[in-house]
This record gives C-alpha cells, structure tokens and sequence, in this order.
C-alpha cells in the first residue's frame, strides 16, 4: 500500500543520558479511499450534502470493507510508536489491583462486587458474615457468560422473599439487554429468559416481576434501527415470555421511556415516562387498594421528578419544580396538584444530586462545586447530623433498607482508588471497613479546583491534577477532559489510565462545563438546545485558561472526550483546531443533522434539538462537526474511537466524521485516525482487556503526537 510520510517532530528532548536522542519517523497508511454517493437533503431550503450516507449500513459488505482498511491503517501507525508496549505494561501493571464493590444486603447475605485485579468482568460473592473472609462464597461469576469477557452484568435484583435473583447481561456492549433467573439458594439458573429488555431491569412483585422492552427488531438492523414503543410487561415466574403480561403502553407516543417501579414496601407502583433525557412524567396506581388504573401524580415533561420512597399513604420525591437545585417533597397521591406538596427538605445552595433511604432515615446527598456532601435527616425534615467524608471527592452507594442498622457507602477522589465506609445509623458513627492499594504514590501528586471565566464572563470550574513541583513553563503535556451536557456532573474519580500520564509529567484537566449538572438545573439548561455553543466555549475557554497560566501551549495540548463529549471534542476542533495538538473524539455524536433517527437518538431531542424543526436546524448546522470541516485546515493530530457494537451513538457517526475529515487536505500533516473496536459498545461493560488496550492505544497516539517519550 501506498505510504504517506509525516513530520511529526523530529527531536523530542527526553530523559536518556541528558542527550537530545532523534525521534524515529512514523508513516501512516493511505487512507481508504471512501466512495461519495452524492445524497442531498433539503432542510427547510438549505441544500445539505451527505456524501457518506452509505457509511450509516453497518451490515453491508462494502462498510464492512472500509471499516477493515481503516483499522489497518490505524493499528500500522500504532504499532510503530517505539514505547506503545511498555504503556500498555504499566497500565496492566497499575491496573493489576483489587476491586471492591460497596457490600448490600439481601436477606440474611451480604453481597458484593470484587475484581481480582485484570478480570475482564467483576464478580459477585455474598457472606453471612462480612468480618470473616473465609466465610465468603462466589454467587455469580460474569467472566463465565462468555469466552472472551464481553459479557457483562447489567443489573440484578432480588425478588423480596430473597428466593430469586433477577440478572440482566449485556452482549458485546450492546444495550441490548437480556433477563435470567437464579434461585438464590442453590445458584442455579432457572427457566424464565427474557429478551429484547432495553434500559430497564426486574421490579419483583409477588411471584414475578416488571420490565420494560421493545418489540424484536428487524434482523440485521438490531443495532441501528430507531427503538419505538417501548412497553412494560409483568412476567410470572415458571412461564414462557410469550405469556407475560402486557402492563403498559402508549400507542399514541412511539418515542418515549416507561419504566416500573415500586415503593419498598410495595404498596405504590410507579410508572415513569419520560419523553427523553430530560423532563419526567410519574403516573401511580395504589396496589393496597387494587386500583385498576393509574393516575398522574406528576405531570411532564417541563420539569424532574424523582420518587424517593413513600411514608405511609404519603409519597416522598425529588423535584426541580421552583427549585433549580431540587428538593424533597411529600406528596398525597389523591391531591397530587403542587399547590398541596409539603416540602420536606427544602432547597439549597448546593445541588441536592439524589436522596438515599435506610433505617427509617433520609441521606441527601448534595454537591458543592462537584463534591460531595452527606447528611442524615429524618422523615419529617428534621436534619441530625452531617455525615464526615475524607475530603474533596465523590460518595456514592447511600442507602439500604428501612430495617438496616447500618449501610456501607464508597468515597473516591483523584487520587484514592477508593475506600468503603460502614455507617452505624443509630449512632451516625462511620468507620473505614475497606480500602483500596495501588502500585503508585498518591502523595507524589496533587489537585487544585480554578475557577476561570468563559467567553460571557460565567465563571467555570476545572479540577487540575499534576505533579507536586510542576514548572509553570507552558512545555508540559497537558489533556483536557469535560462532557457538558444531560445533566451529568463530572465529579473527582480514580483512574488508573491517567495516573500513566500524571507520572510522565503530564498534566490533567477537567472541566466542569454548563449543560452538566453540577449546579443544577440552570446550569443544565444553559448548556443545553439553542445555548450548547455556551458548552463550546467553556471548553475553550478552558483550553486558554491552561495556556495563558502556562500550564501548557498548543503544542502540547490534547483534549478527549466521549458520547456527548465526543460531540464536544469534534465541536472544538471545527471551531478552534489551532488551539490543540491532539484530539481524541469517542463515541461521538458528530452528525447533528441525523442522529434522532438511530437506535434511541431521538431521545436526545430534548437536549439538542431537531433538524426536523427549522428553529433547531438553523443552530445545530452551525456547529454540527461532520458538517463544519473545512478544506486546507491544518486540524489537529486525530484519533477518532468508536466500536461496531455502539447501539446507543451507533458508529455511522465516527465513520462519517473520519471519511469527511481525511478526504480534506491537512495542511499540518497531522494523522488522522479511526479506531473501530469489535464486540464492544458505546462503553458499560467493556472487559478489563479491553479497557487496557483502549487506554494503551489512546495514551500512545497522544504521547506521540505531543511530543514525549515514557518514562
């Protein structure tokens, strides 16, 4: 095959004998040559061109054919840089380390996640005892489900007499999911198998439970077609799926989300509707007094309702209803309407992220600039006490059941891999019951929260990891990381891939952009429809920041981001490509003309908008990536990362975005790549090798391309 040869900075200055060494050359592949097939589409009189429709056939022979090239030329390039192989060494070193998940309980077992350390998936044991080790057994084990790890667990729940376990596993990645049933004591699997489940688990009641499905797709359009009518079905333990109860459906409303759920004493069934990412509608039914249908007891979709647990005939749930930062209200199912609610715990300064319930008492947990907060409350509102975390980081896993006395929670920060609490409710004492060890030295780094003004003055949150002693002298290899949107907050976690890069002097940002939720449903909003270009900016301006206080330069800057951040990397790079080096776009939403008519992408209307409404078209072509690459753009040096699993942000888009990226002329000769993995998805479940080769070959293109050599 043809070669193309690139410069790509011929001395690199590195730590070898205080000798400058010659960097090698690496040369990339010709890129495939992509067939245009010439589609126009007509929006609202502007004529778009779609060049690559063809790329959106996953199936077909001749996509299949690109996609092999493409990887070709990527995997060449990859297995040129000389110290590929020895990241990928120290990241299976680092990684090579026990995993813990937060113990629960479930009848008289206490059960848990643990990884031994490169497990591709983790596994579930359970004990009587959580004192004893040696009274542990193993209950589930996912690696099992599969050869090749690519199985996973997607969620299991118990039925309430603790006789069954409902497991939901997911294939290759897909969000495809499909139920099986254990019985609990003898760990045997039984008969029940349901297919075709999509963002839903078992809700047991009685001798079954709820789900949520799909009608079965069309064969060979499983991971493309656009998911409609979704309907809840109550299966009956010992039957056939084919029997299972049809609960609820909408033929009026194709798109839109229903979900079952119960109070814990099982009194209240929910029906929860939402129309997309955003904005909640809950219907009820009392079972207690066998009512037949059910009643609105929040009407959508303009705000967000979330059901905490019931008190009696009295109903207890989060809102943002004249409350941007939310709050916990009481609410009489018979007297539904907002002018009735009693607030319990009232709004804050801070962003009231969920409310966990156990022992009889409330646990908000709240963020101040995207850390956590815990307190213990009573059912009535009265507050007891602030429960003491380690310091700046994230706590999740607050909760159990009413007759718990106690509850195990896990705090994460930057720099702790994680450390387990167990809680003593009546005391409101908290002791260390697990910690977590890693093949490195947290005490060589640090973290500071900077506050920097965005293009409108909005003043942005970034969290700034690097080593202790950093030189301030705009040469350190920097990555920017963010998402910016769907109300998701990016709060401190432990990764072992970036500890790699931190301890080869790099430095790691993250960003805290509007469109995420970190302060709630204004700063969601901010960031979201006609006012995403505010997310753009913030990033960027994020990325100026990093180099006016010299963290960095251009030269040395590579930003990454993933789905809704994969949106944002391509954003950037189309807006302001000379102000970074490297770009890595995963998973990315990149066609904004096309991507509500794919799998479940039409529920993301609500947070970008539609082509299919002037209004939305006349912004989202302004920034949709695939549609703003220029010719004689020297883009950055690009690495675009998908997989042929995605069924969330099917892969159409990254093969697109690539086709149209190289067929442009690159000023800079940067490469531009795609990296399309197999039996993987849009990211949950993916198995330990996996991660590790992902992690490897990312780390690698960026290393290169910014000019550093490990250490």
């Amino acid at each position: 095959m043809k070669k193309m040869m690139y410069s790509l900075a011929i001395v690199s200055i590195i730590a070898c004998n205080s000798k400058k060494m010659e960097r090698k050359e690496i040369t990339v592949d010709a890129y495939p040559t992509a067939k245009k097939d010439g589609t126009v589409d007509d929006y609202f009189g502007t004529k778009i061109t779609d060049s690559y429709r063809w790329l959106e056939n996953d199936t077909a022979a001749d996509v299949a054919d690109w996609v092999k090239t493409e990887n070709k030329v990527t995997h060449d390039y990859l297995n040129q840089i000389p110290f590929r192989e020895k990241i990928k060494n120290r990241l299976t070193e680092i990684w090579n380390y026990p995993k813990y998940g937060t113990p629960f309980k479930e009848g008289e077992y206490y059960y848990y996640f643990k990884n031994d350390g490169l497990q591709n998936q983790s596994v579930m044991y359970r004990t009587k005892n959580v004192n004893d080790e040696k009274a542990v057994e193993l209950f589930l084990d996912p690696n099992k489900l599969s050869d090749d790890g690519t199985t996973s667990l997607a969620s299991i729940t118990f039925s309430k007499d603790h006789k069954f376990a409902a497991v939901g596993i997911a294939k290759s990645g897909s969000d495809w999911n499909e139920i099986f049933v254990l019985d609990v004591a003898s760990k045997n699997k039984l008969t029940d198998a349901i297919k075709w489940v999509k963002f839903s688990g078992a809700t047991w009641y009685k001798n079954g439970f709820f789900y949520s499905r799909y009608d079965e797709p069309k064969n060979g359009k499983e991971f493309s077609n656009a998911n409609e009518f979704m309907k809840i079905y109550y299966h009956e333990m010992g039957t056939s799926q084919t029997n299972d109860k049809l609960i609820f459906e909408d033929k009026k409303h194709p798109l839109r989300y229903f979900n079952a759920s119960l109070t814990e004493d099982e009194r209240f069934l929910f029906v929860n509707v939402s129309e997309g990412t955003s904005g909640t509608e809950i219907l009820v039914k009392d079972l207690s007094k066998n009512e037949k249908e059910f009643t609105t007891l929040f009407k959508g979709f303009e705000n967000n309702y979330s059901v905490v647990d019931n008190a009696g005939d009295k109903i207890l749930a989060t809102t943002d209803l004249d409350a941007p930062r939310y709050r916990l209200v009481e609410v009489d199912p018979k007297n539904a309407d907002s002018k009735n609610w009693k607030t319990i715990i009232p709004q804050s300064k801070d962003l009231l992220e969920y409310v966990g319930t156990g022992g009889g008492k409330l646990f908000p947990v709240y963020l101040k600039d995207a850390s956590s907060k815990v307190f213990q409350y009573d059912y009535s509102g009265k507050l007891e006490h602030e429960i003491s975390l380690p310091g700046i980081g994230t706590v999740s896993g607050v909760g159990g059941k009413k007759q718990d006395q106690e509850i195990f929670y896990s705090f994460t920060s930057f720099t702790n891999p994680g450390e387990i609490f167990r809680y003593d409710i009546p005391s409101g004492k908290a002791d260390v019951f697990r910690q977590t060890e890693v093949k490195f030295n947290p005490a060589d780094f640090e973290t500071k929260q900077v506050f920097y003004p965005s293009k409108d003055g909005t003043k942005i949150p970034m969290f700034i990891m690097h080593k202790k002693g950093l030189i301030l002298d705009g040469n350190n290899p920097t990555m920017l990381y963010a998402y910016g949107g769907f109300n998701i907050s990016l709060t401190p976690s432990f990764s072992v891939s970036r500890i790699m890069f931190l301890e080869n002097g790099g430095v790691y940002a993250i960003a805290n952009l509007r469109g995420g939720g970190e302060y709630g449903e204004d700063w969601h909003k901010a960031g979201m429809l006609d006012k995403k270009q505010n997310v753009f900016d913030d990033f960027i301006a994020a990325a100026e920041f990093l180099i006016k206080e010299k963290y960095t330069s251009s030269t040395k800057l590579a930003i990454n981001g993933g789905s809704n951040g994969g949106l944002l990397i391509g954003a950037c790079i189309t807006q302001r490509p000379e102000l970074y080096k490297v770009a890595i776009p995963a998973v990315g939403v990149l066609d904004m003309l096309r991507y509500h008519k794919f799998t479940i992408g039409w529920g993301w209307a609500v947070e970008y908008g539609s082509s299919d409404k002037k209004e939305h078209f006349d912004y989202l072509i302004k920034y949709s990536p695939l549609h703003n690459i220029k010719d004689g753009v020297n883009y950055p040096a690009t690495m675009i990362m998908t997989a042929d699993h995605d069924d969330r942000v099917v892969p159409a888009h990254s093969f697109k975005f690539a086709a149209e990226l190289q067929s442009k002329q690159q000023k800079g000769g940067n490469p531009t790549l795609i990296r399309i993995d197999s039996k993987a998805g849009h990211g949950a479940g993916k198995p330990t090798t996996k991660l590790i080769d992902d992690a490897a070959d990312m780390w690698s293109f960026v290393l290169w391309n910014l000019g550093v050599d490990m250490k």
